[in-house]
């Protein structure tokens, strides 16, 4: 059974003292392929060191997060850029918008997703979306870049089944993560009425880890538990699940 990990912050300082045990573990388990999203240029050494610690499992990608869109974001935006001319990225992520946690720079964030959508059409690479109380403002953006070069993935997708439609009218599969197995997650009451070629499984580890290890450091042999609840809302066993998710996965990121 081989699982796709699509969205997980293996570089992260969650992981500094048993990295590799961590991901020996999910290689037992089968979870082969990890898509490792961007935050800023402060971690794209540790980045590379991941990818060159795992060769032939780690597939990164080149992106601002919302959250660290700063004074400096320009500069950041143009280290984006540089990285995408020199080498192989999978994605331009994880962009998008977050008024969750600070509104202050709204209007940068907003200004930085439309800048790294136009990187993804330029190098022909899928995006992938960070959205916090922010749906309203992400549809807004991709209705006016809507169009076949845009695609990707709706990161840690927890919307509403009306919310999740419109995402994949344009083009974005569902990540799906930990939030499925929450009390009061909600996307478990609808997502039957989802086909399951719209769906890619995640982590987002080391951040929101599934129950029954909810509060804990998440990882991605917990990608098991997600699937565990697929498998029970779909009503499919969970190899049929970790295949469908995987070939999904291959038509975003084209490995």
């Amino acid at each position: 059974m081989l699982i796709t990990d699509t969205h997980i912050h293996l570089y992260s300082e969650s992981f500094e003292e048993d990295r590799a045990q961590v991901v020996k573990k999910a290689l037992a388990n089968g979870i082969e392929r990890f898509f490792v999203p961007a935050i800023d240029s402060e971690y794209t050494d540790s980045m590379f060191r991941l990818e060159k610690d795992f060769p032939g499992k780690i597939f990164l990608m080149a992106g601002l997060h919302p959250t660290h869109v700063k004074e400096n974001y320009r500069e950041e935006l143009d280290h984006v850029r540089n990285l995408l001319s020199q080498r192989k990225f999978w994605a331009v992520g994880e962009i998008g918008i977050d008024l969750y946690w600070d509104k202050t720079f709204f209007p940068e964030q907003r200004l930085a997703f439309k800048e790294q959508i136009a990187l993804a059409k330029e190098y022909g690479l899928p995006i992938v979306i960070h959205c916090r109380e922010s749906f309203d403002e992400i549809f807004e953006v991709l209705e006016e870049e809507k169009g076949d070069d845009l695609y990707g993935i709706f990161h840690c997708f927890t919307g509403t089944l009306e919310q999740a439609e419109r995402a994949i009218g344009f083009n974005m599969k569902l990540g799906i993560g930990g939030v499925v197995t929450f009390k009061n997650g909600k996307i478990d009451r609808f997502l039957d009425r989802i086909g399951l070629e719209h769906l890619v499984l995640e982590t987002d580890a080391p951040y929101l880890a599934p129950v029954p290890h909810r509060g804990k450091r998440n990882e991605p042999s917990f990608l098991m538990e997600v699937l565990n609840k697929l498998s029970d809302i779909y009503g499919v066993r969970e190899e049929e699940i970790a295949r469908i998710t995987t070939e999904n996965s291959r038509q975003v990121f084209g490995v």
